[in-house]
């Protein structure tokens, strides 16, 4: 089923072959159109069809588990997961753990962070340790969010019985802590992160740190996490750098596409860093080293060609 997985997967890239020049059509699939995946997706886009030889299109979609199972069954060639949904994807585990796993994918490259953020109003949560009790958003129910929180709880020896838990989007964490609803959140985005920005702005927030054995164990137990600070006076009265976990923003693509096409497009990626940094501000977060950083599945050997010119050996199948 998965060798004929990949062969479809293949066709459809075949199929999809148009033009005078003779360069692929691509689809690529992002997030909502209103979040970072949609616009950064468009600008990348523009990039690898203006530099690789192939027309990229950026569509939006359902998000991380979305794309994975949309290149999968050859809708999609390019797609955003996060880092940590990725590596489910691969394993079967948490939000594929009923799916099984996926392997018709393959790493391009990470290309920013995505933090995990938690927040509150009251200031005496100075630790993970002190949500015993508290009622707490972990993100919506199968979330990346919501696994990530999970992580972070399990590692501090925290369950679902020592919170109450509330499963609630960035939007609707914002709006219940205002009204006193609940006493954190947990955020996973790329800071600053609006939801937050609008708190710390209007009611005052406080970041919770992340950091220490804890941090250490986390990573530990699910490498796909990187160490993290976030810059002082990222958010308004937020004097103080905070230490945290992230995972990354990670374009992935279909495991049928030829080398010379993924190393093209890698190419047209960080060839033009600066430019696309220019368009669009996580563009300032691409670099070879933070690409190649993290990954818990086997990059495309295209990719791997690129990195390797540049003084990096990543891991292929």
């Amino acid at each position: 089923m998965k060798k004929l997985r990949v062969l479809l997967s293949l066709l459809t890239v075949v199929v999809l072959l148009t033009g005078c020049s003779g360069a692929e059509r691509l689809m690529f699939g992002t997030g909502g159109t209103a979040g970072t995946y949609y616009a950064y997706g468009g600008v990348i886009s523009q990039y690898i069809t203006n530099n690789a030889n192939v027309k990229v299109t950026a569509v939006s979609s359902g998000g991380s588990k979305a794309n994975v199972q949309s290149i999968q069954d050859g809708d999609f060639q390019l797609g955003f997961v996060q880092s940590d949904v990725m590596a489910y994807a691969w394993q079967g585990t948490k939000s594929f753990e009923k799916d099984g796993p996926v392997h018709e994918f393959r790493v391009l490259g990470g290309l920013y962070d995505e933090t995990v953020q938690l927040f509150t109003m009251d200031e005496n949560i100075k630790s993970v340790e002190d949500l015993r009790g508290k009622s707490v958003s972990i993100g919506e129910a199968g979330s990346g969010v919501y696994f990530n929180a999970i992580d972070v709880l399990t590692a501090a020896g925290i369950t679902l019985d020592d919170i109450y838990p509330q499963y609630q989007s960035f939007e609707a964490s914002k709006e219940a802590m205002k009204d006193g609803k609940i006493q954190a959140a947990f955020v996973v985005a790329g800071a600053p992160t609006t939801a937050i920005t609008e708190l710390a702005t209007t009611n005052g927030v406080f970041l919770v740190n992340i950091e220490g054995d804890l941090r250490e164990k986390i990573i530990a137990s699910c490498p796909y996490y990187s160490p993290l600070q976030i810059p002082a006076d990222t958010y308004p009265g937020q004097p103080e750098p905070v230490e945290t976990i992230t995972v990354k923003a990670t374009v992935i693509v279909s495991a049928a596409l030829d080398e010379d096409t993924v190393y093209r497009m890698t190419a047209a990626i960080f060839d033009n860093a600066e430019s696309i940094a220019a368009e669009n501000a996580k563009g300032k977060e691409l670099s070879i080293v933070n690409a190649t950083t993290g990954m818990t599945a086997p990059f495309h050997s295209g990719a791997a060609r690129y990195y390797k010119e540049h003084g990096i050996e990543v891991e292929t199948d």
